[in-house]
């Protein structure tokens, strides 16, 4: 099967023959045998006989396919639910915390906590659009805990403190709010005020309120403890009718009738279910069918109530709570059910809703992190501080959530609001020896979670400010002399006072609880990454860590995000997101050796390793750019719309190394180069070409650029297409170097396999704010290339410059070839590439060489003999030198015998020094001749001779060179034009005569390049049929295939 590196796969010996006959393709030649014309082989691309992609690969890919693994399923482990949740959720916040160790132990940890973690681990786009996200979370945290405050002083305190009290039951929740909104102000201020004077009375007041909460822990474990000793302890009595739980607001006995004076009578219970207090009213058919029975709502632990608590009983929104071990009798009609007195779900309850219940009460874990900055020892404090609070609370939890489902009734467990036992706190009720220890503990630990969250938020909010990283934060960066955050204090308390006016948090509140998991994800992800790149700077001294249970850490918080709120997930992500692509673009670049970077590295590093394997495949080739730029005199580029151009072509995409070359050695030209490669980057900035910028300095032009061609790229990722443009005054110029180093360029892309695009009128190529209009951009295709002719077009009209054009494709016929057939198979050949084009044949018959061209090839030979007689021979020049050189030596000789009788004159021993420094000054220049100019001298064959010049034999010889050069003059005006430079002077002008007319007025012309001749004697000869080629074309791109293919009609 062909290869890809073989572009003509189906050309053997026997064709090449029949590849070229006649002189109308003459300038192409030389490379028949490798890019043939495109007339002998269209029928065959046509066919697909003749391309390289297709069926083998298809075929190693069904080889490749082993049979299909089958896996077992894999059957969970059988868990209740509320013990799930626990597990999930203590396991993520206990893994967060070994990877916050970990980070915080390797390396002095500022104030911003979780911030300067996940900052300087994962960069400052991950840092700071994490942190913003945490900060805010953490404020309306605040405002969260203070409205809990003002309800529970409110509620169970001193209700009488309301100042908006309502008329009408359904008024209750409006006045609460109102009542809160003011309270929760109050509050905030007071809590600020304590801020703003100083983290020191914060910490003392946390102690007082962690004793309350200490003791509230401890009254509850002691009222557990006292059921157990006491079974028949009632607690609370639960009034249940049938088997469904009764709100006791409204009545004291759980009776439908009683007795008083031997008189049956009504009980208020009865007025609630029957339309009058008589014994015959009509009643509710479910209240007539089913008895009222007392249930204890505390039974104690020896109940062995936790045989039917350890199941979950979720339900819908309004489902009533009922006890499934009672009897009960339907009633048909149950569309009353919602007026009566029952005790109901008021939404929807499902495991995920706990999960996002129970998540609150454990994102504190970053609240000593967050005051990093005021810690003695933050590395040594933060470990042991937050996992041994990790540890202690999660033993609470876990030991209450048991111990309540052993004490407690389900119905009772279900009550939200505790409407069956009046409306009392469950755990108050079960605490010992009194309530209000549970009720003064829980005001004081939402005081205590609202003073951290007004103290964590400003010192984030002020260590991101401080980094710059957002530009319009930096005035929060500024505080009190002490480092107090003042103005972030301030713009805190905005943001808290918001949530409190808002007052129900209910809908707010899940997008926080996301905002925390992201903060603990990315902690999670910044010890993993650390952890598997192995930085040198990686040393952490917590040493119980593990990237995959960071990696598991990670996990689970990114499946609580979704298991929560899928949606309120997604809205986080977005605005993480938005705050990165800010930050990315308007933020201050900081370098912090942060682990993305690392880890690019290391995927380059690995996607370097694997582009090495194997050259890309036809389906994945595009052009990756090396873009060869001249520079003026102060270094800036010449030609920028070379930029433009390349940006237009490559979209973005690829590799694009713009290189350049200057004179002289790095010593003495480093600062110009640096000069050279900032000019540069503007540049490429200013024409939005993204890429590498690579500047050398070497001997001379040729060299350097020989030298980028070679080695330019990395490993896999090196480029395959270099760009240049037409060297546009080699005619204007006596020195013929600027044309001999763009020969020698395109010879050495040829050797390296390389394509080539030399832009011709560059500077009259669109820039990339031009759009333009409806045209063409025509593609000649002589001469088969590999099909990079094709493609360059394509991935041009990609962009919105060349959008509108249009492309039309010529491809010339020769006298034996059938144009009508031609353009059948060119046709069908781009329908199988996908690509819409305009297709035309045009037929070049043999014809006569016009005596116009042979006069224009006589012309340029005769200019070209002239141009190499007038220059002094160089041979002859360093003959001159080496005559004087040895001149001045035997005159240094003799004086020096004869100096001893110090006979010499002053004048005299002043022209020997001028001699000398003559003398000097010659050889120095013959010594620092340029390299090019070496290689010059050793093409010249025999005349590069070393010997030692007497005076008469270098005059000898000077006089015959003049006679030999007189002799040229005299034999250039009767020479003849060599009969190869004709039929290529007479390619050259036949081919045109048909572009200028087809495309005079095309906004693109793309054209088979011709290559240079295998004799150098003839470099200047192809410069001339290149200019004659490309005369009366203003944008002209001449394209020389890289020798494989580069475009396939396989998916």
């Amino acid at each position: 099967m062909p290869k890809e590196s073989s572009p003509f796969i189906n050309n053997t010996d026997n064709d090449k023959g029949n590849l070229y006959d006649g002189k109308n393709m003459a300038l192409f030649e030389e490379e028949m045998d490798s890019n043939p014309m495109v007339s002998s082989l269209l029928n065959k691309l046509a066919n697909y006989t003749n391309l390289t992609q297709g069926v083998k690969e298809h075929e190693e890919a069904d080889d490749d396919e082993g049979p299909a693994k089958t896996k077992k399923p894999v059957k969970p482990l059988p868990c209740t639910s509320d013990s799930y949740c626990l597990i999930i959720i203590m396991t993520k916040t206990m893994l967060t915390a070994i990877s916050m160790s970990a980070i915080a132990t390797n390396g002095v940890v500022p104030a911003g906590g979780s911030y300067y973690m996940i900052s300087r681990s994962l960069g400052p786009e991950f840092g700071g659009a994490v942190g913003l996200c945490f900060y805010l979370g953490t404020t309306f945290a605040g405002s969260m805990y203070i409205l809990g405050t003002i309800e529970i002083l409110l509620t169970y305190i001193v209700p009488s403190a309301a100042i908006f009290k309502a008329e009408k039951k359904e008024d209750e929740a409006e006045a609460l709010l109102n009542n809160m909104r003011v309270y929760g102000t109050c509050c905030l201020t007071l809590m600020s005020l304590v801020v703003f004077v100083g983290v020191k009375y914060v910490n003392k007041l946390a102690l007082v309120f962690l004793a309350c909460v200490i003791l509230s822990i401890l009254a509850i474990y002691a009222g557990v403890i006292k059921t157990a000793f006491e079974p028949f302890f009632v607690c609370q009595i639960i009034c249940l009718l049938g088997n469904r739980t009764l709100q006791n607001h409204n009545f004291d006995q759980c009776l439908k009738t009683m007795e008083v004076d031997n008189v049956t009578v009504t009980t208020k219970l009865w007025s609630l279910f029957c339309d009058s207090p008589d014994l015959n009213a009509t009643c509710n058919e479910y209240f007539t069918l089913n008895n009222v029975t007392v249930i204890q709502g505390i039974p104690g632990l020896t109940s062995g109530v936790i045989r039917d608590n350890i199941w979950g009983d979720y339900g819908p929104n309004g489902m009533l709570v009922e006890n499934k071990h009672q009897a009960s009798e339907p009633a048909a009609d149950t569309s009353q059910d919602i007026y009566m007195p029952y005790v109901a779900n008021d939404i929807t309850t499902f495991f995920t809703l706990l999960v996002g219940i129970y998540f609150p009460s454990v994102t504190g874990i970053m609240a000593g992190s967050n005051r990093s900055g005021d810690l003695r020892d933050a590395q040594k404090s933060i470990p042991i501080g937050t996992i041994m609070a990790i540890a202690t609370t999660t033993f609470i939890y876990i030991s209450s959530v048991i111990l309540f489902g052993a004490c407690i009734e389900g119905v009772v467990l279900r009550d939200k609001f505790g409407d069956s036992v009046k409306g009392n706190l469950v755990i108050g009720i079960l605490a010992w020896p009194s309530p209000w220890v549970i009720v003064i503990g829980s005001f004081f630990s939402c005081c205590g979670a609202g003073l951290q969250s007004l103290t964590g938020a400003p010192r984030l909010l002020q260590a991101i400010a401080r980094d710059g990283i957002v530009p319009f934060l930096q005035v929060f960066g500024h505080g009190k002399a002490n480092g107090e955050p003042t103005w972030a204090l301030l713009l805190t308390g905005g943001i808290c006072e918001i949530g409190i006016l808002i007052a129900s948090l209910d809908a707010v509140a899940p997008i926080l609880s996301m905002f925390f998991l992201m903060c603990y994800l990315f902690v999670n992800l910044a010890c993993a990454l650390q952890t598997l790149l192995r930085t040198p700077n990686w040393r952490p001294r917590f040493k119980f860590y593990h990237w995959a249970l960071s990696f598991l850490g990670a996990s689970l918080c990114l499946s609580l995000m979704f298991i929560s709120s899928w949606y309120y997930a997604l809205v986080a992500m977005l605005i993480a997101g938005c705050i990165y692509k800010y930050i990315e673009y308007r933020g201050a670049e900081k370098e912090w050796g942060d682990g993305i970077n690392g880890l690019s590295l290391n995927a380059a590093r690995y996607a370097l390793i694997r582009l090495e394997e194997a050259p890309p495949h036809t389906k994945n080739w595009r052009p990756q750019m090396l873009l060869l730029l001249n520079l003026d005199s102060d270094h800036a580029v010449k030609h920028p719309r070379l930029l433009s151009f390349c940006t237009q072509l490559k979209a973005g995409k690829g590799l694009t190394i713009v290189g350049s070359v200057l004179e002289g050695t790095y010593m003495t030209k480093e600062a110009e180069v640096k000069k050279a490669e900032q000019n540069i980057k503007s540049s490429m900035t200013t024409e939005r070409t993204k890429g590498f910028c690579h500047v050398v300095a070497s001997s001379n032009l040729r060299d350097g650029f020989s030298h980028l061609i070679q080695t330019a790229g990395l490993g896999g990722m090196k480029h395959n297409t270099v760009l240049m443009a037409w060297p546009g005054t080699w005619k204007q110029s006596n020195d013929p170097v600027s044309w001999k180093n763009f020969i020698e360029t395109v010879r050495e892309t040829t050797a390296a396999h390389q394509a080539l695009l030399v832009a011709k009128n560059v500077d009259s190529f669109p820039t990339n704010t031009d759009r333009l209009g409806q045209g063409t951009i025509d593609v000649w295709w002589v001469v088969h290339d590999g099909g990079l002719l094709m493609l360059l077009p394509f991935l041009l009209r990609q962009h919105k410059v060349w959008r509108k054009c249009k492309m039309r494709i010529f491809t010339v016929a020769n006298m034996d070839d059938n144009s009508i057939q031609m353009k059948k198979d060119l046709q069908m050949f781009l329908y199988h590439l996908r690509l819409d084009a305009e297709v035309e044949v045009v037929e070049m018959h043999d014809s006569d060489i016009s005596a116009f061209t042979y006069e224009k090839t006589l012309v340029m030979e005769q200019r070209s003999q002239m141009l190499k007689q007038m220059q002094l021979s160089r041979t002859e020049r360093e003959r001159e030198i080496q005559s004087i050189t040895d001149s001045s030596r035997s005159s240094i000789r003799r004086n020096n015998q004869t100096g001893a009788s110090g006979s010499e004159s002053g004048p005299s021993r002043e022209l020997e020094d001028t001699q000398e420094d003559e003398v000097a000054q010659l050889i120095h220049d013959r010594n620092t001749a340029s390299h090019a100019a070496l290689n010059d001298k050793a093409d010249a064959g025999p005349d590069r001779v070393h010997m030692t010049w007497t005076k008469d034999k270098f005059l000898t010889e000077r006089n015959r060179n003049r006679a030999e050069a007189n002799m040229g003059v005299r034999d250039i005006f009767n020479m003849k034009p060599n009969q190869s430079n004709v039929r290529r002077m007479h390619t050259a002008v036949k081919l045109n005569e048909v572009v200028v007319n087809k495309s005079q007025g095309a906004h693109l012309v793309l054209l088979n390049m011709p290559g240079p001749p295998k004799n150098r004697g003839g470099d200047e000869n192809y410069m001339e049929f290149l200019e004659v080629l490309l005369e009366g074309l203003n944008r002209v791109l001449l394209v020389r295939g890289g020798g494989r293919e580069v475009i396939t009609i396989y998916s």
